[in-house]
């Protein structure tokens, strides 16, 4: 590990860290020396991450939290102060899509609960973590988005919208956050094979649909979101704000055409 991507000594929180995404960058930062918070909801889910990044000899503590509860958050970056001294590095990945269908069926409660999650609960971390970043002389805040905030996904319009929030919210708080040495940056990963996108890649006709768009021709596994979380979290990303970095194999400049000029 060369110093430009070093973590001893500093202390993340991640969010929505039971499985996927979340998990998958937690084991990263740990492996790269930090002390990691993993959040979520269920405290036996973030239980099993947090063992197995103290079994490879990392420092882990788990945290039940809901975003969409203020003094939940409160509470987390409360406990990551008193447990590990402070908070340098926030990575944003709690994130639920309640409806599924024509943007116009959705209910006004599908719109509350993923603005709620999706947007609001990223503000309320990141304001929650500020004043602790700032007395430590900057930090590092990485808000996962999705393709779907660039590109519109059949049947996710909802989601598409709060991810597109994502995007914008990296870019305001950016700027504002630049004189405090806060670097804000947002990954968007395109189809990863998770928990989360199962309905997609467990019925093959919608799997065959996706992967045509797709130039690499498959999904990507959640460590190879990783990498990209860790350059951010790093002292190598130290002039890199506001940016909203793609992983998604090709699929933004991808043709279903590709395919099959291709072989």
């Amino acid at each position: 590990m060369t110093s430009r991507f070093d973590l001893t000594g500093k202390v993340a929180i991640v969010t929505g860290a039971s499985r996927g995404i979340g998990a998958a960058i937690a084991v990263a930062l740990a492996e790269a020396g930090a002390r990691v918070v993993l959040a979520s909801r269920k405290q036996e889910n973030v239980d099993a991450v947090a063992a197995q990044i103290q079994a490879q000899g990392g420092a882990a503590l788990a945290v039940a939290a809901h975003t969409g509860d203020a003094a939940a958050v409160a509470a987390l970056v409360e406990t990551s102060v008193a447990t590990y001294g402070g908070v340098d590095i926030l990575v944003n990945n709690a994130a639920t899509n309640p409806h599924f269908g024509p943007l116009l069926t959705a209910e006004e409660s599908h719109w509350d609960k993923t603005f709620d999650v999706n947007v609001k609960g990223y503000l309320r971390m990141i304001k929650a973590c500020v004043p602790v970043m700032q007395a430590r002389g900057g930090g590092k805040v990485i808000n996962l988005a999705s393709i779907a905030g660039k590109i519109p996904q059949p049947g996710m319009g909802v989601y598409c919208v709060t991810k597109a929030g994502v995007i914008m919210l990296t870019e305001v708080l950016a700027a504002e956050l630049a004189p405090l040495n806060i670097q804000v940056n947002a990954i968007a990963p395109g189809f990863v094979k998770t928990k989360f996108s199962a309905a997609i890649w467990s019925n093959a006709a919608m799997n065959a649909a996706v992967l045509a768009g797709i130039p690499q021709q498959r999904m990507a596994e959640p460590e190879e979101i990783a990498g990209i979380a860790l350059y951010l979290a790093s002292p190598a990303a130290s002039f890199t704000t506001g940016a909203t970095i793609m992983v998604d194999g090709g699929q933004a400049v991808g043709n279903p055409l590709y395919a099959l000029t291709n072989r």
